[in-house]
């Protein structure tokens, strides 16, 4: 017997080729049917949803959900299920300092399925500036720390922007992606510096060579400097070769992270992003991106 029956809304699954007006049957918590003109049960919970999108879990790429332990860490329920999210990744709140509270106290609380992405920065986003000097980097603990959370960390996170970019140049990110290389995983790339003046110094022309298949470029159409775009006002030749083999590429909208102008000329210029994300974080959450589905 059917337990639940969602009516009439517009299913829409791309791994199963699926786009139309059907309904969705629930037995004893899963789903056992996808059909039009199901019939109900004398006993089943009807939901009218028509002229509604009824979609599987949704992914959140970017999200801050170290509740407790970051200022802007949103409660991971509150970004994931309660919005339609079944999977969350944490973009880098913890550094291998600071992670220990992840595994014990956020991923055993929460209903949403949770990944991360562990700081190239020892302390994560526990403090502001982020990333200063090399001091900031403790390589073997970064490694050391994703071998011992295999599966939960899934790759290493760093902001290619503030004050390290003076300072480090480069190397900043030549060291995220040894620690990435060395505990087995990905790397995902901030780029766009909202804090530096037009025409300051940005590494991300220069970081894009190092990228492989699967590492990812998160805020991909950001206004700041230091993004996807060329001085001629043209998508960089460096971006594209990364999207040719394969990196990853993100939206990231967040409160400040996200031109239309950029997006209409990368997307005119051949840029296809992979992923809308949302960088959700408290204070995000009281301006301009409020959830995945907000």
């Amino acid at each position: 017997m059917t337990d639940l029956l969602l009516k009439g809304g517009e299913v829409l699954d791309p791994s199963q080729n699926l786009r139309g007006t059907l309904d969705i049957a629930v037995q004893d918590g899963s789903i056992s049917q996808v059909a039009p003109n199901i019939r109900p049960g004398p006993e089943t919970r009807v939901v009218d949803v028509s002229g509604k999108l009824v979609v599987p879990g949704l992914i959140d790429l970017h999200t801050h959900v170290y509740d407790g332990v970051n200022q802007t860490g949103v409660k991971p329920d509150l970004a994931g299920v309660f919005s339609g999210v079944t999977t969350l990744v944490d973009a880098g709140s913890a550094g291998c300092y600071t992670f220990g509270g992840f595994p014990r106290f956020i991923v055993p609380e929460s209903k949403t399925r949770i990944f991360c992405m562990l700081h190239i920065s020892r302390a994560g986003l526990n403090f502001q500036p982020d990333l200063s000097r090399r001091e900031d980097i403790d390589l073997e603990e970064t490694v050391n720390v994703i071998q011992a959370n295999r599966g939960l960390i899934q790759g290493v996170k760093i902001r290619a922007v503030g004050p390290g970019v003076p300072r480090m140049g480069i190397e900043m990110v030549e060291l995220a992606k040894q620690a990435a290389n060395d505990g087995g995983v990905r790397l995902m790339v901030h780029i766009g510096d909202r804090f530096v003046e037009e025409g300051g110094p940005t590494i991300t022309q220069q970081l894009l060579p190092l990228l492989e298949q699967g590492d990812i470029i998160t805020h991909l159409f950001s206004g700041n400097s230091g993004n996807i775009m060329g001085d001629d006002g043209n998508v960089l030749p460096e971006l594209l070769e990364a999207q040719e083999r394969g990196v990853f590429l993100d939206t990231a909208h967040g409160r400040q992270n996200f031109s239309f102008d950029v997006a209409r000329r990368a997307l005119d210029g051949g840029v296809v992003p992979r992923s809308i994300s949302t960088d959700l974080t408290i204070p995000g959450r009281l301006h301009t991106v409020h959830s995945m589905t907000e």
